[in-house]
């Protein structure tokens, strides 16, 4: 049998590439209710990520892996515990760390060109005209967009959008990358090509990428550790698993390799085993 680098609840893994760069400690996060009780969402969560490292966090709807991913984006804050980027508290939203949502929250009346374009303007202050078009003009080359720049979110496809989202969110050269199911809202063939598209990207500019899922699938071929939440309310990262494929990865090859089904049926028990509990 394939041995997993496996954690049991309430402890941090100790495996990224630089240990420290982004750092959850203890992390709660609640809400009172009108009974004076709190509805306790995340409860004890340890976390290291290293700078370079792709982890997918994955769980039942409930366990609180969204709230997980905004609170690292500064869109929510911690009751208690901390969150550090490179040694930084995180407090609140901050151009280091960019999102990248299902849903694409593209301007609908800015062109491709031009939603990269403000994001850029919003962040890359310092840089003269010329800089910012090079900068628009790689990224669009980048997700295979340039036959597009001038099209408006609703003429093109699903596919097409998201790859704007993630254009948009890597122009502005940020440290780490969120990115909440950023597939869920496509067909599985554009799904499929997507996600080589996002990861022919990330290994040719590798950075800190933290994704929610839902899909095994998708969290084995594109992460280096998956993170596994128990069921909420009180959740909390039950295991985190090592994938123990390396980049770049032939999803064919992977799918076929015995380690593939072992690492994949484990997820899918812990993911039954609290399903079961739950019911």
């Amino acid at each position: 049998m394939m041995e997993y680098t496996s954690l049991p609840m309430n402890t941090q893994s100790e495996v990224p590439t630089r240990p420290g760069f982004l750092e959850i400690e203890n992390l709660v996060k609640s809400y009172p209710t009108p009974d004076k009780d709190n509805f306790v969402v995340l409860d004890g969560v340890n976390l290291t990520i290293g700078e370079d490292e792709y982890i997918s966090v994955i769980g039942h709807s409930g366990c609180g892996k969204s709230t997980l991913l905004k609170i690292v984006a500064g869109l929510e804050k911690a009751t208690s515990g901390s969150v550090r980027l490179d040694g930084q508290e995180i407090r609140q939203p901050g151009a280091e760390r960019m999102m990248v949502f299902q849903n694409y929250s593209l301007l609908p009346w800015l062109t491709v060109r031009e939603n990269i374009r403000l994001a850029v303007d919003e962040v890359l202050k310092n840089a003269n005209r010329a800089e910012k078009i090079s900068i628009v003009n790689q990224h669009l080359a980048m997700v295979n967009l340039t036959a597009a720049a001038d099209k408006y979110p609703d003429e093109i496809s699903g596919g097409m959008k998201q790859r704007v989202g993630i254009a948009r969110a890597l122009a502005i050269r940020p440290k780490m990358l969120l990115m909440d199911e950023p597939f869920g809202a496509l067909d599985a063939l554009t799904r499929g090509k997507l996600q080589r598209q996002v990861l022919d990207i990330w290994e040719n500019n590798r950075q800190a990428v933290m994704m929610i899922t839902h899909d095994v699938d998708e969290a084995i071929y594109m992460s280096d550790r998956i993170v596994l939440m128990t069921n909420g309310p009180s959740a909390t990262i039950g295991e985190i698993l090592q994938v123990p494929f390396e980049h770049p990865r032939d999803r064919t090859a992977m799918r076929n390799s015995k380690e593939y089904f072992e690492l994949r049926n484990h997820a899918l028990n812990f993911l039954d085993r609290y399903f079961a509990q739950d019911e």
